[in-house]
């Protein structure tokens, strides 16, 4: 019996550390001991082995369930006077009732315990000491701790493993960097089992992050992922800290929903200490969404949190959201001054370094805002002077835009612009480095603000110089950057997409129209009943993982970071006028260009250009559905008032001639106009006038095929491939069911001359997934960037293949900016729905002129004259086209 009850005993005394090891695995056996040990009635054994189950509910969140057992191991531990064994039940009961957000529960546990444990209990109880110092903010005592336990001789393997990689994170708040991988590397050396390896790895990804190195840390993330889910843990904690890597790549919807989920599964798991964390997240993200209301609840909801667990720095970062909501929203007040400047001297003591230099950015805002000075200059010269060396990018950012908003302050112009100017070469350094052009787009948000202050300068200089120098250093800047051609690992990604899209065209076929035989069933059944639904739930998540792939991939890029000077760009104008729209506080501007002078001219409020805009477009796609009579007269009156008034907004103002040849480069909203019909010359457009230089100097199209290529279910589009065919030697052609998406692809890469005549599909969600619909499915824009298919020059003869999404920081993202940014030098594509069939001469009349020699600019405007304008489908084809770029 002896024996038994000594077995017994050492068997629940091991199992604490299985548990820790593998809660999953061993959880379940700590569960059975307890049962034995009532049974035998070994209440030292029982004690034990409470503890042990106790954590591996804890490891699930199953906190309450966890302290319930630690009580009754507490209770019996003293009951029967085991002093070492209620020790180390209340070292553990620490953990839980923190997590539990009872802070002071588990100081008073871990101070009974000081003089209970001895040995290697002992250095737990000063692990987790530690770990309590640290939610609640004091870093400093915090990190004494880690460091102690890590040079002390008699400190376990696993204790070392968590010290190391809890005090990383320390120092990854306080801006070092390089000390927070070493400490992870050490903790990596201490790994004994797979949690503490998904903990390390998480952890790594988090320190990634926060260096700047984002790409990287999302890999991490997904790494981290893989081996939480192998370890059975629960991934609240991955959800909330790949929430800040999601935001600060600016994948806004991403980071919101992994934050929401964090908090959501915190709530439910009652792990009020993580939830309180995630809660920040979600306001903070909602912030940066636009949902200020969201955000203030969320805010104020993480504030009441943070305080009812005694975190003070957590209080600070809550209410700064708050505050930068009520910034945003112009009705801050004194209270938010001074609730500023406390959060921001809060943090500034803890030695959170980047989150201080936010906070006092922030204070100095409030304080400008209210006009108090001195005390905006203040916070503005602290934040820059906190962030000026040492930091990462986006903290560096803030740093610039607070010395630039001081300087503004002090009405220092120059310094001004010297500030905005440091910025924006640190964000060209950052966004180049991005290893996709979905992220470079969105990266360039971080620069919106340094963009408008310098604007906002030039323009006071009135230069046409100047202002166009500075909308050239932010205009489509991260199309500068193109990655290496990579398809390799996606073949059977774009593949499974095409054949989810082809199962969902058959479900919508399939389904039955209503009664009156206008919307199909497809349309009018709940979500959980449609037809297809699970496929579009296949389709997103084929996506989800092209999209991952590609912000995670290595591997070279090119980066032409050299900008047009006004005598370059005048001699690659070649007589044509260059007219370079912006906006600023909701005016419209723009800067002529001509061989020999250059203007600065203001048209008035952006807002009436853009409901002009808005009627054309309703007006065009009226015009395309079949109407008879007033309805049809209506719409055509409409759309002919429409581009009179915008032309008498945009182009009269400009006093041009009327049929000079012109370069444009709208400004954001103005992108889908219908430019060539505004003018009555030829127009070009181009993202930005460097982009219109690098396309004049492309070189010729000499050595590569003329790839004609008709998509499915048009036969407009295959009449139209028949007769351009012959107007070319040679031309490789590509009609249904040939024409196939891979080898469209393929085949046009290297052309000198491409024209697609396909169905086109925006993505306003995501125009990285904007389609040409081949013969077995979508062409995305993703495919052909990775496979670097850019033909010299393209016709793209589909609806809406001209629409390009407009990104924060003016980028734009379609078709047109993706083939130039690969290097195709002109393009014709169209920016509204048209008619296949009415295409067809149009066509024939463009590929006539490029035969003879002439742009794709010029060639769209002599073809444009062959339209029969009185038949409302065919002006709907002379409106619809533009041309891009100087080819």
């Amino acid at each position: 019996m002896e024996a038994e009850s000594s077995d017994l005993l050492s068997r629940a005394a091991s199992a604490y550390r299985d548990v820790d090891a593998d809660p999953s695995g061993f959880g379940p056996e700590a569960a059975r001991l307890v049962v034995e040990a009532r049974t035998a009635g070994h209440v030292e054994a029982l004690v034990s082995a409470l503890r042990a189950e106790a954590w591996a509910h804890r490891s699930q969140r199953s906190n309450t369930r966890a302290k319930a057992l630690l009580d009754e191991a507490a209770r019996l531990a003293r009951k029967h006077d085991l002093p070492e064994r209620l020790g180390d039940v209340l070292t553990t009961r620490a953990a839980v009732n923190l997590e539990l957000g009872r802070e002071r529960a588990a100081e008073h546990d871990l101070a009974a315990a000081a003089a209970l444990v001895t040995g290697e209990s002992a250095r737990h109880r000063d692990l987790q000491l530690a770990i309590l110092h640290h939610n609640i903010g004091r870093l400093t005592a915090a990190a004494g701790i880690y460091r102690a336990l890590l040079t002390r001789p008699d400190v376990p393997l696993v204790v070392q493993g968590k010290a190391a990689n809890n005090l990383a994170h320390i120092e990854a708040q306080q801006g070092s960097y390089r000390a927070a991988l070493r400490s992870l590397d050490a903790a990596a050396a201490a790994t004994t089992n797979p949690v503490m390896a998904a903990g390390v790895t998480l952890s790594r990804g988090w320190v990634t992050v926060q260096a700047g190195m984002l790409p990287e840390g999302l890999r991490l993330f997904d790494e981290a992922a893989r081996l939480f889910q192998a370890a059975g843990l629960p991934l609240d904690e991955l959800y909330t800290e790949s929430a800040d890597a999601l935001g600060d790549l600016r994948l806004l919807p991403e980071a919101s929903a992994a934050a929401v989920r964090a908090a959501a599964e915190c709530e439910s798991h009652g792990v009020p200490l993580m939830g309180a964390d995630a809660q920040l997240r979600v306001a903070r993200l909602a912030r940066l969404s636009g949902d200020l209301q969201g955000s203030v609840a969320a805010a104020e909801r993480a504030v009441c949190m943070f305080r009812q667990q005694r975190r003070p720095a957590w209080v600070a970062r809550a209410v700064l959201v708050g505050i930068e909501v009520r910034v945003q929203a112009d009705e801050v007040g004194a209270p938010d001054l001074r609730a500023a400047r406390r959060a921001a001297t809060t943090l500034d003591r803890l030695g959170a370094r980047p989150e201080a230099v936010h906070a006092h950015l922030t204070a100095g805002r409030v304080a400008a805002a209210l006009d108090r000075g001195r005390h905006a200059r203040q916070s503005l010269s602290r934040a820059a002077g906190l962030a000026a060396a040492g930091t990462p990018v986006l903290v560096r950012l803030d740093g610039h835009v607070a010395a630039a908003l001081c300087a503004r302050l002090q009405g220092v112009d120059r310094e001004v612009l010297r500030h905005c100017r440091a910025g924006l070469r640190d964000l060209f350094r950052y966004r180049a480095a991005l290893p996709s052009m979905e992220l470079r787009a969105l990266a360039s948000g971080h620069g919106a603000e340094l963009g408008r202050l310098g604007l906002q300068i030039s323009l006071q200089s009135g230069s046409p110089l100047r202002v166009l120098d500075w909308m050239e250093r932010t205009r489509a800047a991260a199309l500068s950057t193109v990655e290496r051609p990579a398809a390799d690992g996606l073949e059977e990604e774009f593949g499974a997409l095409r054949a989810v899209h082809a199962e969902l065209a058959e479900a919508v076929a399939g389904s039955t129209a209503d009664p009156a035989g206008t919307v199909p069933a497809l349309d009018r059944d709940s979500p959980a009943e449609r037809p297809g639904t699970s496929l579009l739930s296949k389709q997103r998540e084929i996506e989800a993982r092209i999209r991952r792939a590609t912000w995670v991939r290595g591997g070279a890029a090119d980066t032409d970071s050299q900008p047009s000077s006004p005598a370059g760009v005048r001699a690659a104008l070649a007589g044509r006028f260059l007219v370079e729209y912006g906006v600023l506080a909701g005016q419209l501007f723009a800067v002529v260009l001509a061989a020999r002078r250059s203007r600065l001219v203001d048209l008035g409020a952006v807002a009436a250009v853009e409901a002009q805009a808005q009627s054309l477009m309703f007006a065009l796609r009226r015009l395309t559905r079949p109407r008879r009579g007033a309805a049809l007269a209506a719409a055509r009156t409409s759309a002919e008032f429409g581009l009179g008034r915008l032309a008498s907004l945009l182009l009269a103002p400009l006093h041009l001639d009327p049929d000079s040849s012109l370069v444009v480069v709208p400004a954001r909203g103005l992108h889908r106009l219908p430019w060539a019909a505004l003018h009555g010359g030829p127009v070009a457009l181009a993202p930005s006038a460097a982009f219109w230089v690098r396309t004049s100097t492309a070189t010729s199209d000499s050595g590569g095929p003329t790839v004609l290529v008709a998509g499915p279910d048009l036969s407009g589009a295959v009449r139209e491939i028949e007769a351009v065919r012959l107007l070319y030697p040679n031309p490789v052609v590509l009609v249904p069911p040939q024409s196939t998406g891979s080898v469209v692809a393929k085949a046009i890469v290297g052309a000198a001359l491409a024209h697609l005549a396909c169905h086109g599909d925006l993505r306003a969600d995501n125009p990285t997934f904007s389609a040409l619909r081949m013969s077995d499915g979508p062409l995305t824009l993703h495919e052909l960037d990775s496979r670097g298919a850019a033909p010299r020059r393209i016709v793209l003869a589909s609806c809406e293949s001209g629409a390009q999404v407009e990104y924060v920081g003016d980028e734009v993202v379609g078709f047109i900016s993706a083939l130039m940014a690969r290097g195709t030098a002109g393009l014709v594509a169209s920016t509204v729905v048209v008619s296949d069939a009415e295409t067809v001469d149009l066509m024939c009349a463009l590929h006539q002129a490029l035969r003879a020699g002439a742009t794709l600019a010029d060639a769209l405007y002599g073809a444009r004259q062959t339209v029969d304008r009185d038949d409302p489908r065919a002006f709907v084809s002379w409106c619809a086209f533009n041309a891009y770029g100087a080819a």
